[in-house]
């Protein structure tokens, strides 16, 4: 029996990446006004910040339906696969309740093994690559569930807010908070915490010095974490700067490898464009 990798499409992978390591994607859907689309599928990043620009409102985002989770599973469990699948942090979403109950419906909860991720973006990302890894070489769905949880905390995963405009506009700062912000060039740094977006420093003036001062803040735990993989992670980004990210990590002679990668719908859709983040593991405590 072989072992099957299912994702939400908040995970953020390339498309290179999800053929390269045989990923199987659940899309999230994000509601523009009374319009419904497939995260990642027939809308694109462009087009929600255009339509949050023009209607002044950040797009709202919902889980997968449990008929959209099953379509993508019930044909690798009927290939005879076991299904190892990843949700967004449950305290954003119920994508992995959604897997659960897909699993139920198909009456196949003994052979779907459900993973919370505690993160969002390619923080679910490296764990998803992980686990397909794992699966390669033949490893039982169990030891993999069991690696992977113990992976969850080591995923480092954060991100720099270039403007706060669409996280006013979703309710996430206050109108003042966002208006001073704009002000003084104020630029967030967001932290997922134990599953959750937690704020941390904030960063001032044009983004090639607010992304390196970000940058340099990693570097300590860069220099110890796990040599595999980092991801450049960013919701259309000024390809400049993401040169300048890369040639720093480039720099540190550290990772085996180093993939840019574009924020989805549900990442673009609240933080808008220009976000960037490095994610990574750290290394074994």
């Amino acid at each position: 029996m072989h072992t099957a990798i299912v994702a939400d499409s908040t995970c953020d992978l390339s498309p290179e990446l999800i053929e390269r390591y045989n990923i199987h994607i659940v899309p999230l859907h994000v509601l523009l006004g009374d319009k419904e689309y497939r995260d990642g599928v027939d809308v694109t990043a462009q087009e929600i910040f255009a339509w949050s620009d023009e209607h002044k409102e950040t797009p709202r985002t919902s889980a997968p339906s449990i008929d959209d989770a099953a379509s993508v599973m019930r044909p690798l469990l009927d290939a005879g696969n076991e299904l190892i699948c990843f949700g967004i942090s449950e305290t954003m979403s119920s994508s992995c309740n959604v897997m659960r109950l897909a699993a139920k419906e198909l009456k196949a909860e003994d052979r779907v093994h459900v993973i919370n991720s505690m993160n969002l973006s390619t923080g679910i990302g490296h764990l998803v690559i992980e686990a397909a890894e794992m699966a390669k070489v033949g490893k039982d769905p169990d030891e993999i569930v069991s690696e992977i949880e113990a992976l969850i905390p080591r995923v480092r995963a954060s991100f720099i807010i270039d403007t706060l405009t669409y996280l006013h506009r979703g309710g996430r700062c206050s109108g003042l908070a966002a208006l001073v912000g704009g002000a003084l060039k104020l630029h967030p740094r967001i932290n997922v915490i134990d599953g959750s977006m937690q704020p941390g420093l904030k960063y001032r003036g044009k983004p090639s010095h607010y992304i390196k001062a970000y940058v340099d803040s990693l570097s300590p735990e860069i220099d110890s974490a796990k040599p595999d993989r980092v991801f450049i992670t960013h919701s259309h980004a000024d390809p400049e700067i993401v040169a300048e990210v890369r040639k720093y990590l480039e720099g540190m002679n550290h990772f085996n490898e180093i993939f840019e990668t574009y924020a989805a719908g549900v990442v673009s859709s609240h933080c808008g464009p220009g976000t960037l983040g490095v994610l990574f593991i750290a290394q074994d405590e």
